[in-house]
């Protein structure tokens, strides 16, 4: 098939975006939220995209760079760091450091904070998915930013009570914030403290 000028722009302009992403084409197409044999389809020229689409795959693209030169954690990265370890307490502390990131760059009215509107992949866990969307919209709505899409939380279908090293069930129920209780998700609001 032979492609007229303007869709080879096109597919060039998203191949450079994926590899600026720094991610494979399925989880950069997972972080605009579509699928990978669409986003294939896009950068192929079989299908065009819309402008937005690309506009918004350039945009992210660049702050997923610019976070990683800069050594500041993404929702993908994050994410990702959550998924690939066996060590709760480290989850914790990268989940942690991950919203603090994201509070830093909205803090500063940096133009990377874009990274954080990639849908990260799922971390493995249903409580970790929720409790990440929960954190980053709320640290959105904090500055008054549109949250992403992606962190339009949703409530878990069963309590997730992660174990304490010192409270109790019942005492991790009753220090838990109103925002995690609606979406059956217990952590206890000193715990969501970082110094």
């Amino acid at each position: 098939m032979k492609l007229d000028r303007d869709t080879r722009k096109v597919t060039a302009w998203l191949d450079r975006a994926l590899a600026d992403s720094g991610l494979t084409q399925a989880e950069f197409a997972a972080a605009l939220g579509t699928s990978p044999s669409r986003f294939s389809t896009y950068r192929s020229g079989r299908t065009k995209p819309t402008a937005a689409f690309c506009f918004r795959a350039q945009r992210i693209a660049q702050g997923l760079a610019a976070t990683r030169r800069a050594r500041v954690m993404s929702a993908p990265v994050t994410a990702k760091i959550i998924r690939d370890t066996d060590d709760e307490d480290w989850a914790w502390r990268m989940l942690l450091q991950g919203r603090d990131h994201l509070r830093m760059l909205l803090e500063d009215g940096d133009d990377t904070v874009c990274a954080w509107e990639a849908a990260p992949p799922s971390t493995g866990s249903a409580g970790f998915d929720t409790l990440l969307a929960v954190l980053t919209r709320r640290e959105f709505d904090q500055v008054g930013v549109e949250p992403p899409a992606w962190c339009e939380p949703r409530c878990l279908p069963e309590p997730w009570i992660p174990d304490h090293p010192f409270l109790t069930r019942e005492q991790v129920i009753a220090k838990t914030p109103e925002f995690l209780k609606e979406l059956n998700v217990f952590v206890p609001a000193r715990d969501l403290v970082t110094a």
